[in-house]
């Protein structure tokens, strides 16, 4: 298993008019989660998708078990759990500042040449650098 973890607040201008962090701004800090662990192997969306990878969301499925509220210093633990092949499958926890698990989410992203449009297999230096983890 391969784990990163983050730490961020929750913006003013994420929350809707309960106060809560808006369920639709959940996408966007699950990316920076999935993009900060890719970073932390040497990997990044912009050299992917210059080699001719694009890596587009499949699938989004997300638990909201405890609201997040405006300005709290959230943890956000990004996991990959199984080895990669056509897809690579992320899972999340977002936890609060008394140390609460308040949400639960999983993604799931397919590798696709960038010029055919059609998925590809892991290309294979992302697959040494995640095959590490799981040796």
């Amino acid at each position: 298993m391969l784990e990163h973890q983050l730490k961020f607040r929750v913006l003013y201008s994420d929350t809707d008019k309960m106060g809560y962090m808006y369920y639709g701004r959940y996408a966007k800090y699950l990316e920076m989660g999935r993009v900060e662990l890719l970073r932390s192997l040497g990997l990044s969306y912009v050299s992917m998708e210059d080699s001719g990878l694009i890596m587009p969301v499949l699938d989004l499925k997300i638990k909201y078990i405890k609201p997040l509220y405006y300005d709290e210093e959230i943890i956000l633990k990004t996991k990959i759990i199984k080895r990669p092949g056509t897809r690579i499958f992320f899972e999340y926890e977002l936890i609060n500042p008394d140390g609460v698990l308040t949400t639960l989410a999983e993604t799931t992203l397919v590798f696709v040449d960038r010029d055919s449009r059609k998925p590809c297999l892991i290309p294979s230096d992302f697959k040494r650098k995640i095959d590490a983890y799981f040796e």
